[in-house]
């Protein structure tokens, strides 16, 4: 297992900058989407809802890469990869925090009464990245 470095987590937590997410279809081939991600001291997440592609295709293969490049600096860019954990536990919650993070907004503002959340945690098997000291 891969470690963030403080630098690392501090660029993904504090930095509204979107992520490439890339999931593997049934088929094998890769399928990438924008997320808002976060970081803490615990590893990095980012969030989802029941049903969507991402939440399908982790649920049948766990396997995950994440890469985020600072937009005005793309030699600052972090890319992992390493497998998913999903839970509704705390999604609701966690999406309105990428809201404010995101958009400045205290209530994610395209929720729909149908959908239920999850939240997506990622444990890096393997850290690239450029930019970062420590």
């Amino acid at each position: 297992m891969a470690q963030l470095s403080a630098a690392q987590t501090a660029f993904l937590r504090d930095n509204p900058f979107p992520a490439i997410a890339t999931t593997l279809r049934a088929d094998g081939s890769p399928h990438s989407t924008i997320v808002w991600v976060d970081a803490d001291e615990s590893g990095v997440s980012f969030n989802t809802a029941r049903g969507r592609a991402k939440d399908r295709h982790l649920q049948a293969d766990g396997r995950i890469s994440l890469a985020v490049v600072n937009p005005t600096n793309s030699y600052e860019w972090l890319a992992i990869s390493g497998t998913a954990a999903l839970t509704e536990d705390g999604a609701d919650a966690q999406i309105d925090r990428l809201a404010k993070k995101y958009l400045g907004e205290d209530v994610y503002p395209w929720r729909s009464p149908t959908e239920t959340r999850v939240s997506v945690r990622i444990t890096p098997e393997r850290v690239d990245g450029l930019g970062f000291e420590d």
